[in-house]
């Protein structure tokens, strides 16, 4: 809505400044954190109402959390998703087409995180919505995402593949580059669903890796900056950066209340529609593998459970103490606050590994 306020440029003064992205990503950013802030109390009380016992605990899942975590409600990526929504509506341009195609998968990832708890809640149960529906759901999301983004690209290298730290090489896979684009973000939401388990985990290392997208995007969407950096120049997707911002204030406020002892859990709400955004980003920036580098904890979660699964079936025997990894920390001893911060200083160090890959090649 303020981007439209640029054409009265020429006539009231200081207007031109929501021109820019980095101003308006800085708006953005303001604006979800005070809606998260303002809004997270109600939120939470409204939710604790309505679902009376909270989340389900996993039965399988660390002892103490029966304990400590009993009651505790879930959804609370109904907060993030609000202050995202209401962020960039104020400060995107809403006439680009890459902000609706991520907005979309946000949203639907949203949808079906929604759903799949709501079905926990009501049940009483840690079993929500059936794997393959969901996968297949979160699969057709994607597919019409990832085909509008080489629909609106509109150019031979808009389905080819960057490869990190290498210059002048891009793979083309032509139309399949829509299947590739599908598994990397139905991949990243399901990744980032893995690794909520613990207050506060998923929610700084999703900050960390929409901060860096947000660099990315500005970069990647800058004709002049592009160029220097020997990146490819996707035009319009600099506005992914106001996105980006919005995440990160909505993560802020969303911390506050998520902080241990968290008042609310992300629940596949959150977790889901983030890292299917982040998902998104990546495929319409052309930094889809760079993705597995900045959120590399994310694939360390999913490939914990990947191996454990793997490892049960074939040999009969656990390959870890429990799965996702960060469970098979806590069952060494180590507390739940040790877990998140060193796995939060991980997600600072692969996300400037990721980024050194913009000037490196």
């Amino acid at each position: 809505m303020f981007y439209w306020l640029t054409e009265f440029a020429g006539t009231i003064p200081g207007i031109n400044v929501f021109r820019y992205i980095t101003f308006r990503t800085g708006g953005a950013m303001v604006t979800s954190a005070l809606f998260v802030f303002l809004f997270g109390p109600w939120i939470i009380d409204h939710l604790r109402l309505a679902q009376g016992k909270g989340q389900p605990i996993r039965a399988d899942g660390p002892p103490t959390h029966l304990v400590t975590k009993k009651g505790t409600p879930t959804m609370g990526g109904l907060m993030i998703l609000s202050g995202l929504i209401v962020a960039t509506l104020l400060w995107a341009n809403l006439r680009n087409a890459y902000v609706w195609i991520v907005l979309l998968v946000t949203l639907g990832f949203g949808f079906v995180g929604f759903y799949d708890d709501y079905l926990k809640v009501s049940k009483q149960t840690d079993k929500g919505f059936s794997g393959r529906s969901r996968l297949a759901v979160e699969a057709l999301i994607a597919l019409i995402a990832c085909a509008c983004i080489v629909w609106f690209g509109r150019s031979g290298s808009v389905t080819a593949v960057s490869i990190p730290f290498v210059k002048d090489f891009m793979l083309n896979i032509g139309w399949f580059y829509v299947m590739f684009g599908m598994f990397i973000i139905v991949g990243a939401g399901n990744a980032v669903n893995l690794t909520d388990g613990l207050d506060g985990l998923a929610i700084v290392p999703v900050m960390i890796a929409a901060a860096s997208f947000g660099m990315i995007a500005y970069l990647v969407g800058n004709a002049v900056f592009s160029e220097y950096l020997q990146i490819r120049y996707v035009p319009g997707t600099g506005e992914l950066a106001v996105l980006c911002g919005a995440v990160l204030g909505a993560g802020l406020g969303f911390l506050w209340f998520n902080a241990p002892p968290a008042s609310i859990f992300m629940g596949d709400t959150g977790s889901l529609a983030l890292g299917g955004m982040l998902g998104a980003i990546a495929v319409a920036t052309k930094h889809e593998i760079v993705l597995a580098v900045i959120g590399g904890l994310f694939v360390v979660e999913a490939l914990s459970v990947i191996v454990q699964v793997a490892s049960f079936k074939l040999t009969g025997k656990r390959f870890f103490r429990m799965a996702p990894i960060h469970h098979h920390y806590e069952q060494k001893g180590w507390t739940e606050p040790q877990i998140v911060i060193r796995f939060w200083i991980v997600s600072v160090m692969l996300a400037l590994a990721g980024l050194s890959t913009l000037k490196l090649r």
